[in-house]
């Protein structure tokens, strides 16, 4: 077998600054009360910035900047904000390399990930939504579709920047201004963003990105100016926002929690089916709301697949972000580490059997071996909940009807993966499952004309394709 020789990625494309502050009305601002928060390498533990902790008055300001925007900005034609759009776009993929860089460092997620699949998508959904924005009359939202107002945006730490792109790209197209606030754990390449906006020449207060915890993006939510909230991350701070603007007339999309089965039949071609359940839970350390995380095996093929499924895993390299062979990065934060951690330990305690591969962590920083659980059963709390990290939950079933109702036991209903060479039965079955996505034979597909989202706890609305743009229209 090869060794790997270290193949690292240079620190040295991009440029960190010591300090950032809010970005309001086309420029950098320190925050008013001068609080500030560190963002660390997950990676390392190291120090990456200080960055301004925005409060209620800074709030204030960047939706007050959002809303004098507005007046201008939405009554643009739309093919001049396409321009904006595809400018953005195109600086995104020339300085791609140094945003697939700071993602990796700030995230932990590996280099080849944000480099060929986060970055690639964040320019095709700028691009994409420039197309839209001269054709809103025929996106078949009426005739003269009009924009909300000022859009509040809060994203999550497992997808930074396209989350972002997710967000502000059919904000923009349709003519609203946006204020947003990423994760606290991962705040850089929202502010390089910003940078991007100066670059495009975008106008003062169309973008304004205010940094901070949970504190920022609670005044972000109930600020009695903002016409639209969009939101993606946990189910309880899903329900905390539903609450906050219920009765306020604001609009509201979430995008939650989800704990995603991949159903493997006994026709489906086994190491296809291998390398999808690896790309369905270890793909971002498993930080991801759609991921596989329960793997329903039909019997008669169970101890083949896990077999393969193993000597796969066996493979994997965990290990410096940076490096262009690593496959699983860092664990995001010591909270999100902590979490997984405790959740399989109940796994285990409750009786599945857990195997990982023979693999070495770093010392410093936050790390967890890429893991499965066998044995498991719809009583597990570990079947149940979502761990978000790169722990998989394995159950079988003898038939299709069997599969399907253990798919749909849960709460959540963002996805779902089916395996099998016959096409009748991916229809059959793909139409029974309650779920917002549902990949064949392919898992973590994602496509900027293609609408995402989900059913029950995992939210409502949908984000990408034509359907993308109607959370933004009255």
């Amino acid at each position: 077998m090869f060794e790997y020789a270290p193949a690292p990625e240079s620190r040295s494309v991009v440029e960190i600054a010591s300090s950032y502050g809010l970005f309001i009305d086309g420029s950098f601002e320190q925050a008013v009360d001068g609080n500030v928060f560190k963002t660390v390498n997950p990676a390392s533990e190291e120090v990456l910035a200080e960055v301004a902790a925005a409060g209620q008055e800074d709030v204030d300001r960047a939706v007050a900047a959002a809303r004098r925007a507005f007046a201008s900005w939405s009554a643009m034609p739309g093919s001049e904000r396409a321009k904006y759009l595809f400018r953005i776009a195109r600086i995104i993929q020339e300085r791609s390399r140094e945003l697939a860089v700071l993602e990796s460092l700030d995230n932990g997620k590996p280099i080849k990930e944000s480099r060929d699949v986060d970055l690639p998508l964040v320019a095709a959904h700028f691009f994409y939504y420039a197309g839209w924005a001269d054709k809103l009359a025929y996106a078949g939202f009426g005739p003269d579709p009009r924009p909300l107002g000022v859009a509040g945006q809060v994203i999550p730490w497992n997808f930074p920047l396209l989350m972002l792109a997710w967000k502000i790209a059919p904000a923009l197209a349709t003519g609203n201004t946006v204020v947003l606030k990423p994760a606290e754990t991962t705040p850089l390449s929202a502010l390089f963003f910003a940078d991007v906006c100066r670059q495009a020449e975008l106008p003062p207060g169309v973008v304004n990105i205010v940094t901070g915890a949970g504190d920022t993006g609670a005044y972000l939510v109930q600020h009695p100016d903002v016409n639209k909230v969009a939101f993606t991350g946990s189910t309880e701070v899903g329900r905390e926002i539903a609450r906050a603007v219920a009765g306020t007339g604001k609009r509201l999309t979430l995008e939650l929690g989800g704990k995603a089965a991949n159903i493997v039949f006994d026709d489906a071609p086994i190491d296809q089916a291998v390398e999808g359940i690896v790309n369905g839970i270890f793909f971002n350390q498993g930080h991801v709301c759609c991921a596989g995380s329960r793997l329903l095996v039909q019997e008669s093929i169970a101890e083949e697949l896990l077999t393969s499924l193993k000597r796969r895993m066996a493979t994997l390299r965990v290990g410096d972000p940076l490096d262009k062979n690593t496959d699983v990065g860092a664990i995001n934060s010591a909270a999100q580490l902590a979490r997984i951690t405790e959740l399989s330990e109940i796994g285990a305690t409750e009786g599945a059997e857990r195997w990982s591969p023979a693999c070495q962590l770093p010392d410093r920083g936050f790390w967890f071996a890429p893991t499965i659980f066998t044995g498991v059963t719809q009583a597990h709390r570990i079947a149940r909940e979502e761990i978000f990290g790169p722990v998989l939950s394995v159950l079988t079933f003898r038939t299709p009807a069997e599969a399907i109702e253990k798919a749909n036991n849960t709460p959540y209903g963002l996805s779902a993966g089916i395996w099998t060479e016959k096409g009748s039965r991916i229809l059959s079955v793909a139409d029974k499952l309650r779920a917002g996505v549902v990949w064949a034979n392919t898992f973590n597909k994602f496509d900027p004309t293609s609408p995402f989202g989900g059913y029950k706890e995992s939210g409502y609305g949908r984000e990408g394709g034509r359907h993308g743009l109607e959370a933004y229209l009255a």
